[in-house]
C-alpha cells in the first residue's frame, strides 16, 4: 500500500498559492502591453484633431510601437539568461508606465510617436522574462495550466482594447480622451512592479548564457527603420527620391545583417538570430507565414476606426463596438484551437487562414458593394466573425507548428524569431495600408466636404485597405501548407513560450 501511495502522490502535485500570485503579476504586465497593441486605433482620429497630428503620424503610432516591441524581444531574452529575468522585467514594466505618462502628457505629434517607440521598446524588454519565469516557477506537469491562461490573455487582451478605447474616451470626451488611454497605465503599472518585486522569483541567469550581438541587432534595427520610413513617410512627401534611395539601403543592410550573422557562428558566438534555422525551407515558409498574417489581421482596425470615426462620423466607443463580433470570435476560436490542432493538425490551421481570409473577402465586398453612407454594425458583424474565429483557431497553435520545423535543440531560437517576425509583421502592414488608405484618400478641395463627401471618399479608401489585407490573408493561406502536417506535442511548452 506504501509502494501504490508513494507512486500516485506526484499526481496530485500542488502549486503554491505565491506561485499563482507570481504568475498574476506577470499577466497584469502583458495585458498592459497587448492592450496597448490595439487600444490605440479608435483613439487615431481624436489625436488627429486634438494634436493637429499628420496622417503619417496615425501610421507611426501603430507600427513604431509594434517594430520597437519586435525588435526588443530577442535582445531582452538574451539579457534576461545573462542577469536574471525578474530584473529585465521590473525594468521593462517601469520604462512602459513612465513612456505611458510621457504619451500621455504629449503635446506634439513628434512626442508622440517619440513616446510611444520607448513604450514598444519596453513592452518588448518585458514580454520574454514573462515565459522565462514561467518556464522557471512551474514543473512541467503545470506549466501547460500556466501557458493556457497565457494564451487566453494574450487573445482577450488584444481584442478587448478597441472598445476599452472608446469606453474611456466615451467617457472623457474628443479633446483629451485619447490621454486617458495611455494614463489608465499608471496605476497599473505601479502595482505591477511593487507586486514583481515582492512576489517574483530571483531565478539566477542562464549557466549557459552568453553576450548579445548588439551590432547584429543595429544592423538588422538599420535595416527595418530605413524600410518602414518611406513607407510610411512617403505618401506624406510624394515618393521623393530618397524614399527609393531609403528603401534600397534597408534591404543592403538586411542582407549585411545576413552575412554579419553567418561570421558570428563562424567565430563560435551566439547570432541574434541563428542562420541554420533558414536552412530548413519549412521554418523559412513558417516565418514569413508569421509575417503576413500579422501584416494582414492587424491593419484591420486601423482601416475600420479611421473610416468609422472620420469618414461617416460615428463615436471612438461606436468604433470601438464594431470590433465585438471579432473579439467574440478570436476568443471563441482560441478556446477550441489546442483541442483541434491536437485532433486535426495542420487543417485547424488551414481552416483558420482560410476563415480570415473569407472573412476579409467578404468585409471588402461589403464595403464595395454597399454605399457608405448607408454602412451599419450589422453589415460587419458577420464578415468580422469569421474572421475572428479563423484567427483564433490559428494565432494559439501556429507558433507551434512554425517551432516543429526545426530541430527541438532550436526550439527557443525559433521560437523567439516567430515572435519577432510577427511584430515587424504588424509594423510592415500598418505602413503598408496606411499608405494606401491616406494615398486613394481624396476629398475636394474647393470647398468644404460634405458628410457625404467625407463617407465616400473614406469609403473608397477603406475599400483599397481592405483590399490588401485580405490579399495579404490569401498569401498567409497559401504559405499555411509548408508546414508539417502534425508536431510532436513535445514542442508545445517550447513553443508557447
Amino acid at each position: 500500500m506504501s509502494t501504490s501511495s508513494s507512486a500516485a502522490a506526484p499526481v496530485t502535485e500542488v502549486v503554491p498559492r505565491r506561485t499563482w500570485l507570481a504568475l498574476g503579476v506577470l499577466i497584469l504586465g502583458i495585458s498592459m502591453a497587448l492592450i496597448d497593441t490595439t487600444i490605440v486605433n479608435v483613439a487615431l482620429p481624436t489625436i488627429r484633431t486634438s494634436i493637429n497630428a499628420s496622417e503619417a503620424t496615425l501610421s507611426w503610432i501603430i507600427s513604431g510601437y509594434a517594430l520597437a516591441y519586435g525588435l526588443a524581444l530577442i535582445p531582452a531574452g538574451r539579457i534576461g539568461d545573462r542577469f536574471g529575468h525578474k530584473p529585465v522585467f521590473i525594468i521593462g514594466v517601469s520604462l512602459f508606465t513612465l513612456a505611458s505618462l510621457a504619451c500621455g502628457l504629449a503635446q506634439t505629434d513628434i512626442q508622440l510617436i517619440v513616446f510611444r517607440v520607448i513604450q514598444g521598446l519596453a513592452g518588448g524588454i518585458f514580454f520574454p522574462p514573462v515565459t522565462a519565469l514561467i518556464q522557471l516557477m512551474f514543473s512541467p506537469r503545470n506549466r501547460g495550466r500556466a501557458f493556457a491562461i497565457l494564451g487566453a490573455t494574450i487573445g482577450i487582451s488584444t481584442a478587448l482594447g478597441p472598445l476599452i478605447g472608446g469606453l474611456l474616451i466615451e467617457w472623457l470626451g474628443d479633446a483629451d480622451g485619447w490621454r486617458s488611454i495611455f494614463f489608465v497605465n499608471l496605476p497599473l503599472g505601479v502595482i505591477t512592479v511593487i507586486a514583481a518585486i515582492m512576489l517574483l522569483p530571483s531565478g539566477a541567469a542562464g549557466a549557459e548564457a552568453r553576450g548579445v550581438d548588439f551590432f547584429g541587432f543595429l544592423l538588422l534595427s538599420g535595416g527595418l527603420v530605413a524600410i518602414l520610413v518611406p513607407l510610411i513617410q512617403g505618401q506624406d512627401e510624394g515618393w521623393p527620391l530618397w524614399t527609393y534611395l531609403s528603401i534600397a539601403g534597408g534591404v543592403v543592410l538586411l542582407v549585411l545583417f545576413a552575412l554579419w550573422e553567418v561570421w558570428v557562428v563562424k567565430r563560435g558566438k551566439t547570432p541574434l538570430v541563428p542562420p541554420h534555422l533558414f536552412s530548413h525551407l519549412q521554418f523559412t515558409g513558417g516565418a514569413i507565414l508569421a509575417l503576413v498574417y500579422f501584416a494582414a489581421f492587424t491593419s484591420i482596425f486601423f482601416t475600420i476606426s479611421i473610416f468609422w470615426q472620420s469618414g461617416l462620423g460615428h463615436s471612438a466607443l461606436e468604433s470601438g463596438l464594431v470590433s465585438i463580433p471579432f473579439a467574440l470570435g478570436s476568443i471563441v476560436g482560441a478556446s477550441q484551437s489546442n483541442r483541434l490542432s491536437q485532433r486535426l493538425g495542420r487543417t485547424v490551421l488551414i481552416i483558420g487562414t482560410g476563415m480570415v481570409a473569407l472573412g476579409l473577402i467578404a468585409l471588402w465586398l461589403v464595403l464595395l458593394l454597399i454605399p457608405a453612407s448607408d454602412l451599419t454594425n450589422w453589415d460587419l458583424l458577420g464578415p468580422l466573425l469569421v474572421a475572428g474565429v479563423g484567427s483564433g483557431l490559428f494565432i494559439a497553435p501556429n507558433a507551434q507548428f512554425i517551432v516543429a520545423t526545426v530541430d527541438r535543440s532550436e526550439a527557443g531560437a525559433a521560437s523567439g524569431v516567430i515572435a519577432t517576425m510577427q511584430r515587424i509583421g504588424s509594423a510592415i502592414g500598418i505602413a503598408v495600408i496606411g499608405s494606401v488608405f491616406f494615398g486613394t484618400l481624396v476629398l475636394p478641395t474647393d470647398r468644404q466636404p460634405t458628410p457625404d463627401d467625407l463617407a465616400n471618399a473614406f469609403g473608397t479608401s477603406a475599400t483599397w485597405a481592405l483590399a490588401v489585407s485580405a490579399a495579404f490573408a490569401v498569401v498567409a493561406f497559401a504559405l499555411v501548407f509548408v508546414l508539417p502536417k502534425r508536431i510532436d506535442r513535445g514542442y508545445d511548452d517550447t513553443s508557447a513560450a
